[in-house]
């Protein structure tokens, strides 16, 4: 009994100095903490270079690409060329199987020297008629059907004159020559590939002009298009070398529109020096069109362009309570550049877009300033007036709380 009643006095007290030590951490936390406090984010006007680019992505091709193709069939005899290899002008790259063409070739030449044949005994026909006519030897009409005769056999002559050309031209066509200087990029048959041509051309060979010298077939969007010119730079990138800026120029700029799914695009031709020739025909280049270029001036960060403050905070301190927020009014330096009321008159819409209002502390308060802004690369924008460099303008702030932390509620809960 003497042991139990000494327990209860330990734990009453133990109980009691920790009741104590929680409100003392929660006092601390309610006095050092300010409930609701304002904490803004700065940023710095800087000076430098500033681009305005369009975006856009196309493909690299050589500059000239030529697809050759059988216009007969029969099988592949022979391959001088292969992928990568460098081609002349009317070098033979390939040969067809001609056994057929040039039977052909040799029944064609007999019908000619039959129809030629033919020709003569028409023309010894007429004119032996044609004495006999003068004489009155033999009938008129007998005269006019030798006549017939050498003429049908003239055009039998020209007829067979076309089927020996025909194959003439079939048989030569079974040796397929560049058509232009370059390499050969691909290679569609291989040698005893039987090519059928009776209803079109097949592609044998991609032939590049040169790829020393290529271009980009970019697709640019219509809202974009209007900033594009022939002779702006350009600047790409491709996914083999990352981290790699490859350069070029417009050289073109096609009138014709795409339209897919509803969304129009005009192809702008770029072209582009491979001296080395690491870049590839078919490479997916992501160009950046230089529209506009700017040295050494004024930018403001686009993020300070954005931000807008609470109407409750404008003109408040940071660090100010939130209890104090409510009871606080702008500065009245500062009330014309308080934002209209609701029933207010609405704004003016025919201000320049060039005019924008960032905010800047003052006094540890956000006040407006109006800036006049040049051309802007997505990030940050030129700034012609309004600032000056190095003055710190409001991009973002962390928007009063109320502290609900564990501490404060179970000192609030003491308290009552």
């Amino acid at each position: 009994m003497t042991n139990g009643k000494l327990r209860w006095p330990k734990r009453a007290l133990i109980s009691v100095l920790l009741f104590s030590a929680v409100a003392c951490v929660g006092w601390y936390y309610r006095k050092t903490l300010p409930d609701g406090a304002a904490n803004y984010q700065t940023m710095v006007i800087s000076r430098g270079e500033l681009l305005q680019v369009v975006t856009a992505s196309g493909q690299l091709d050589p500059v000239v690409k030529v697809e050759v193709g059988s216009q007969i069939s029969g099988n592949i005899q022979k391959l001088n060329v292969d992928f990568n290899s460098p081609v002349k002008q009317g070098q033979v790259i390939a040969q067809l199987d001609p056994a057929s063409y040039e039977a052909n070739f040799i029944q064609a030449e007999g019908n000619l020297a039959n129809a030629r044949a033919a020709l003569e005994l028409a023309q010894l026909n007429a004119e032996r008629s044609k004495v006999l006519q003068v004489g009155k030897l033999n009938p008129k009409a007998e005269y006019e059907k030798a006549l017939a005769d050498l003429h049908q056999a003239e055009a039998n002559v020209k007829i067979n004159e076309g089927t020996l050309k025909k194959a003439r031209v079939d048989l030569d066509r079974c040796t397929i020559n560049s058509p232009i200087d370059g390499m050969v990029i691909s290679r569609n048959v291989s040698v005893g590939q039987t090519v059928a041509a009776s209803l079109s051309a097949p592609t044998l060979f991609v032939i590049g002009n040169d790829l020393n010298k290529m271009q980009i077939e970019a697709n640019v969007a219509e809202a974009d298009i209007g900033m594009v010119e022939v002779g702006q730079d350009v600047d790409f990138t491709v996914d083999a070398f990352s981290g790699q800026t490859f350069h070029g120029k417009v050289t073109q700029v096609r009138n014709a529109p795409k339209a897919d799914q509803n969304v129009v695009t005009y192809e702008t031709i770029i072209g582009v020096s491979n001296s080395n020739l690491k870049l590839k025909p078919g490479m997916t280049a992501n160009v950046s069109l230089i529209v506009a270029r700017r040295d050494n001036v004024l930018k403001v960060p686009n993020a300070a362009l954005r931000f807008r403050p609470p109407k409750s905070v404008q003109g408040v301190k940071a660090g100010t309570n939130r209890t104090d927020i409510a009871e606080a009014s702008v500065p009245s330096e500062n009330k014309s550049e308080r934002p209209r009321k609701s029933g207010g008159a609405k704004p003016k819409k025919d201000k320049r877009k060039s005019e924008r209002t960032v905010y800047v502390l003052r006094d540890g308060a956000p006040q407006p300033v109006k800036l006049k802004l040049g051309i802007t690369d997505g990030r940050e924008t030129e700034l012609i007036e309004g600032l000056k460099e190095g003055d710190t303008v409001v991009s973002d702030m962390n928007e009063p709380k109320e502290n609900t932390t564990m501490v404060s509620r179970l000192f609030t809960g003491l308290k009552k």
